[in-house]
């Protein structure tokens, strides 16, 4: 018999950096109806407390937390507020389609610094400050959002690449510090993701997403929502014997080996 996954992360506490809106929001709906309480942070109140509305609508458990991330006293003050948490989900960064498209030799160490600090020291950040908790309940999922760029590389995004590959040899260093405390630490790695700004184009130019998923197998480019079911099995006890890896949630575009 097939058990009953309604519930796989019940009573479990969930912080999910940048979840007011696109994949974050998906990830929070999704996991406070695998039974989480869910921690909805974003730097924009109404942002984040939408989202609560939403899962409370449903009868579900969602508490906003307004912090900015790459803020080392404001995310001291997310921590007070929210306690100790089972799981924590690295989502704020810079999206793909967010980024400044620009050939390394033309760019300048200021066009860095934000990709660096958002995409891989508010990770190191965050995760610093929820860890001690993990490994004090001897039980934790730790869950990093990542990007194809950083797996296979894209022209005019060397330095988000960067930041993203950086990432996760992070997630797989922290996975053998931690492995034995019951904590696991993964990656999920997107392609391009038809939301935000670049929804917003296809919206005005409804040939661009046929143009742009000519390289995806599955014909289509990313939706928030197919994030949200890898996401719930890793961040449950389903998920215990799997740790220091990085999956691809990308139609195909960059398979893993």
């Amino acid at each position: 018999m097939i058990p009953d996954r309604s519930n796989v992360i019940a009573d479990r506490n969930a912080v999910i950096t940048g979840s007011g809106a696109g994949v974050g929001r998906a990830l929070a709906i999704q996991m406070a109806r695998a039974g989480a309480h869910v921690w909805v942070n974003d730097l924009n109140r109404d942002r984040a407390e939408s989202v609560c509305a939403e899962i409370e609508a449903e009868g579900l458990l969602a508490s906003p937390v307004i912090a900015d991330v790459c803020d080392g006293d404001a995310v001291g003050a997310m921590v007070r507020e929210t306690g100790p948490v089972d799981i924590l989900v690295n989502n704020a960064g810079i999206p793909e389609s967010g980024v400044r498209l620009q050939h390394f030799a033309e760019s300048e160490p200021e066009d860095w610094e934000p990709l660096i600090r958002l995409n891989l020291f508010a990770v190191l950040g965050v995760t610093r400050a929820y860890l001690p908790g993990m490994i004090e309940n001897g039980w934790g999922r730790i869950l990093t959002i990542v990007s194809d760029s950083g797996r296979k590389g894209e022209r005019h995004q060397a330095v988000y690449g960067a930041a993203k590959a950086a990432a996760m040899g992070f997630s797989r260093g922290l996975a053998h510090d931690v492995g034995r405390q019951g904590i696991t630490v993964n990656c999920i790695a997107l392609g391009a993701m038809n939301h935000g700004v670049l929804a917003d184009a296809i919206e005005a130019d409804p040939g661009l997403e046929r143009k742009l998923s000519r390289p995806y197998p599955a014909g289509r480019l990313g939706r928030p929502e197919d994030v949200a079911p890898l996401a719930v099995l890793l961040c449950s006890d389903g998920g215990a014997f799997i740790t220091g890896q990085v999956y691809p949630v990308d139609g195909g575009y960059f398979p893993a080996l």
